[in-house]
């Protein structure tokens, strides 16, 4: 029994009657966290820390209902609930149970540990919706502790040189897991005004982040800031400034040369190589859906070894981080 279909909006569940992460406005969603792409919905349902976050992107007129991970609803005739995703504040796996069959859309997830919010929980399912942004061997990511120690060695010697140091990340999600992991004692940190809107929100639930204020700063001053503000007018106002970029694409050698920067640095909020097939094997799932990303290539490793996979032609937004 297939709990869900492909339709022009998204994955929908015609038993609940409801849409998950869709990519064109309906009048149900249930969003697995927060993005601009799910935008225009007239009722969404989601996890209650990602909340704000989602009303944030969604818009004021949005009706927005969040509920705790694990607590149960009934929708139609189908019972749901949300568990952590661990790749952001309030990001969520969306559980779907109906006359014993369970299946469990994933959203974007990780299993490394991040302060900014709940970690990755598996559940058992029959089938389970999977994500493939970095399904390829290629892509696993060192521990966060090393990455860090990366970044830190390069604002060192930026300030010795009397740079700035501008380090590109995803303004909401990495950012505030990389903030959380700076040293103040290092040096002021500035934030663009997009990542401290972000900041604001997660400080606003809990989230224990260092004071960044708003950039600019002077030149021993770390920015973080959008991808999309690299090589514009707001960066030129930092004068001689070093640049880098925060994320998974930094595996793939030439990718910093391409984006003309000066560092790059692995760090992601989705599942690497690994975690990708530890996820999957710890859901017990026989069939898996492969939604986005690198998705041949997890298929036939997964046929391969024993499980039933099938590649989704969905539309989710693929990630730069």
């Amino acid at each position: 029994m297939a709990l869900l279909e492909l339709r022009e909006s998204g994955l929908y569940c015609a038993a609940g009657d409801f849409y998950l992460d869709p990519w064109a406005p309906v009048e149900r969603a249930i969003v697995s966290h927060a993005h601009s792409a799910h935008a225009g919905c007239g009722r969404y349902l989601t996890a209650r820390g990602g909340g704000a976050l989602v009303a944030a992107l969604a818009g004021p007129e949005a009706a927005i209902e969040g509920i705790g991970y694990s607590e149960p609803v009934t929708m139609g005739g189908v019972r749901v609930s949300l568990h952590p995703a661990g790749h952001m504040l309030g990001s969520a796996q969306v559980r779907l149970e109906q006359g014993g069959e369970v299946w469990v859309f994933s959203g974007d997830y990780q299993l490394a540990a991040d302060p900014t919010c709940a970690p990755f929980a598996p559940v058992r399912c029959h089938t389970f919706v999977t994500e493939a942004t970095f399904g390829l061997p290629v892509f696993r990511w060192p521990a966060l502790g090393e990455t860090m120690a990366e970044v830190h060695a390069w604002w060192r010697a930026n300030r010795e040189a009397g740079k700035a140091s501008l380090l590109f990340v995803h303004p909401l999600g990495l950012a505030q897991r990389v903030l959380a992991a700076l040293d103040p004692a290092a040096g002021p940190i500035r934030a663009h005004e997009t990542v401290a809107r972000f900041n604001r929100l997660y400080r606003e639930q809990g989230v224990a982040l260092p004071p960044a204020e708003e950039a600019p700063g002077g030149r021993d001053a770390l920015v973080a800031a959008p991808p999309s503000c690299h090589g514009t007018p707001w960066e030129k106002q930092f004068g001689s400034a070093s640049t880098a970029f925060v994320s998974g694409w930094m595996r793939i050698r030439g990718t910093r040369r391409r984006r003309s920067l000066d560092r790059g640095f692995v760090l992601s909020g989705h599942a690497d190589w690994p975690a990708l097939l530890g996820a999957i094997e710890a859901t017990g799932a026989e069939t898996v859906w492969v939604t986005h990303g690198y998705r041949a290539p997890l298929v036939r490793w997964l046929e391969e070894h024993g499980r039933r996979a099938l590649a989704i032609d969905a539309r989710f937004e693929e990630a730069d981080w």
